[in-house]
């Protein structure tokens, strides 16, 4: 994603959030990946999804913890759905991360060939080096910190 010549680069990053991070970003309005929220509205990201990582936000969304209504949880969805660009599913494996629920989240990232798959799970960081030379896809797992630095700035 960098330029050359010191010219900034204006290229905005196709990004995989993982499920937890995109609850983060809706549900906790004074947590530290709120802010992911206002960037993808804003245009500094944009979040690549399929039918599969949507249905596990719904599902996750559901979660009595979270005490949402039907009324907030369309809400919530709102500040989300009309920012993702959709990608159709035509799987092209990644490497294997260990957990068959996480694994749909690297699989999407290589096949999309994103810029950046955002997680903190532990399942995906642990083949984050794998993911950078995949094939013909080079696919960065950042941490949710570091996707703040990067677009809340």
């Amino acid at each position: 994603m960098g330029s050359s010549g010191g010219t900034p680069d204006t290229t905005v990053a196709r990004v995989v959030f993982d499920t937890n991070v995109v609850v983060s970003a809706l549900v906790f309005p004074s947590g530290l990946l709120h802010c992911l929220r206002a960037s993808w509205m804003a245009g500094r990201c944009i979040p690549v999804a399929t039918e599969d990582t949507v249905r596990e936000l719904f599902r996750v969304l559901l979660y009595p913890k979270f005490r949402l209504s039907q009324s907030d949880r369309h809400e919530l969805l709102a500040d989300y759905l009309p920012w993702v660009e959709w990608y159709t599913f035509q799987r092209m494996p990644g490497p294997r991360c260990g957990d068959a629920a996480d694994q749909v989240f690297v699989d999407l990232a290589v096949s999309a060939k994103v810029d950046a798959l955002v997680s903190g799970d532990a399942h995906i960081v642990s083949i984050s080096s794998e993911l950078t030379s995949w094939g013909e896809s080079s696919v960065r797992v950042v941490s949710p910190r570091d996707a703040v630095a990067r677009w809340c700035g």
